[in-house]
């Protein structure tokens, strides 16, 4: 006989409440004054996500260039029961979600096969997170959602305790933003926080053919080089600063020898530029460049050696036909 008791209201399926961090987050200043005040330049892309940033990178992800974003959903989709019925979670807690648009393949695979697990998004926008903890809610009647506001760079060690089996998700490539060293600390952050039975679902971008990343990062719309400037206009407002976006060129490319794409913003001319907030400026040369972002790309033999120096290995890899993107499903190996 179906359940017949009442299903609550969406706002009494939402629980949400702060992560304390680890260790101290370097802010905005400390950044512009760690990254702008020496050669060579650069700047953390998580300066990309203001309102206007994050609404030109859901633009991006529509664009024909982009395959990052649909291939990793289309991905999901074909794989979402066999992940949910190897990971069998009780708690499904995804990093750095958003708008957890590809989470709904996961919880489709869920309600498929009878599992009701409670959903944890961990990102670091109290609105954003309650915004689509509403909308997940609303969607799925069976589901409770546990929002966490914080930032998993600052560190994991206070995230709550697991009821039952956990997976993790880290999705999007987002591992990519790392250099080796610090994706590797941060997996072994991870690792050190999972119970016997938890499991890690990581997302990861692969090599491919030259032209096709060069596209993805220079599409036809300009929409990728107004998200890169957009980041001048952000330290504009929170550094006091007199950026000229202007004066200023986007530059991404495929570095071979590093298997990343590095994006830059190339200054046009000789320029000073005032840095109020900071009572200082700096002189920024024609042709010299301000790094914003660093997208590695992996090979299956890269991505296997960066999980084994964090601790983990994995018996389920995911990709499509083409080889353009990786899911695998990772369990930490414990001594």
């Amino acid at each position: 006989m179906p359940d017949q008791s009442p299903v609550p209201d969406v706002d009494d399926r939402i629980d949400c409440r702060t992560v304390a961090a680890t260790r101290r987050v370097s802010s905005l200043l400390d950044d512009v004054r760690s990254g702008l005040l020496s050669a060579p330049r650069s700047l953390p892309p998580k300066y990309f996500y203001d309102q206007r940033g994050s609404a030109l990178f859901d633009r991006i992800c529509d664009t024909p260039e982009y395959y990052l974003t649909r291939t990793e959903d289309a991905l999901l989709d074909a794989s979402a029961a066999a992940i949910i019925a190897e990971a069998a979670p009780d708690d499904i807690l995804e990093l750095g979600s958003g708008m957890a648009r590809k989470t709904r393949r996961l919880l489709d695979a869920c309600g498929a096969a009878g599992m009701r697990p409670t959903y944890s998004p961990f990102d670091i926008s109290r609105a954003a997170l309650m915004r689509a903890a509403r909308e997940l809610a609303d969607e799925y009647s069976w589901l409770r959602v546990r929002v966490l506001v914080g930032d998993y760079d600052a560190g994991l060690a206070h995230l709550p305790p697991a009821r039952g089996r956990r997976l993790f998700c880290f999705l999007g490539s987002t591992i990519g933003n790392f250099e080796h060293d610090k994706a590797v600390a941060f997996l072994s952050d991870l690792r050190a926080r999972m119970n016997g039975g938890d499991l890690l679902l990581l997302g990861v971008d692969r090599v491919k053919d030259e032209a096709v990343l060069h596209a993805a990062y220079n599409d036809r719309a300009g929409l990728t080089a107004a998200f890169n400037l957009n980041i001048l206009r952000v330290l504009n407002a929170g550094a006091e600063a007199d950026f000229d976006l202007d004066q200023f060129d986007h530059r991404a490319g495929f570095d071979r020898r590093l298997s990343r794409i590095e994006m830059h913003l190339v200054s046009r001319r000789d320029q000073d530029v005032d840095l109020g907030a900071l009572g200082t400026s700096i002189h920024i040369a024609a042709g010299e460049a301000i790094l914003t972002e660093i997208s590695r790309k992996f090979t299956p033999e890269s991505l296997a050696a960066m999980l084994r120096a964090a601790g983990f290995t994995f018996d389920f890899h995911y990709q499509p036909a083409n080889g353009y993107f990786s899911l695998v499903l990772a369990r930490p190996v414990r001594a």
